[in-house]
């Protein structure tokens, strides 16, 4: 790939567009949106439920269903952010966070990483969220939030792809958080 050409700055992402060459020499033009990266937190309380938010999504112009989410800061170290986002959002400060998976939101035109943190040991506090945020905690236990999902009451793809890698793929290691 040749120098990117800088299309758009934003506050939170740029959308350059670059010339990919494929293995035959040929060039194809692509437009990526350059974004930090984020995290999404699956908070498990100590009796197995789930902290979701409402969250209000000016792009969609609906409050969606979400877990707990937010953009890294330059040079952020995302278990940093995990814990700031886990507070703003939700008011819940975790005894334990853990790194669970590292995903590409949509790697056709995005270069965003999603950092997959589960956060346990939860007191609760005060949220403090953005200027311009419409955030609600919601609790829910895995049944209810499952079914949401069945449901489709659950679109947001990040939380989507959280609660069903750790529902599908570390149920054996989290038994307990599993019950309703």
């Amino acid at each position: 790939m040749n120098t990117p050409e800088i299309l758009f700055r934003a506050k939170r992402f740029n959308v350059e567009r670059v010339v990919q060459v494929m293995p035959d020499g040929s060039e194809h033009v692509r437009e990526i949106v350059r974004h930090p990266g984020a995290v999404v937190l699956l908070p498990l309380l100590d009796d197995g439920r789930i902290c979701f938010v409402r969250n209000f999504r000016a792009a969609v112009g609906q409050t969606l269903i979400e877990l707990p989410a937010g953009t890294l800061e330059p040079n952020e170290d995302p278990a940093v952010t995990a814990v700031r986002e886990l507070a703003e959002e939700t008011g819940y400060r975790a005894g334990r966070v853990e790194h669970i998976l590292t995903f590409c939101m949509s790697p056709g035109i995005l270069d965003e990483q999603m950092h997959f943190f589960v956060a346990e040991q939860l007191q609760a506090g005060p949220t403090a969220p953005e200027e311009g945020e419409d955030i609600q905690p919601l609790l829910c236990t895995w049944e209810e939030a499952l079914g949401m999902a069945a449901r489709g009451e659950i679109r947001d793809a990040k939380t989507l792809t959280a609660m069903l890698y750790y529902h599908t793929y570390r149920a054996t290691v989290h038994r307990s958080c599993l019950r309703p």
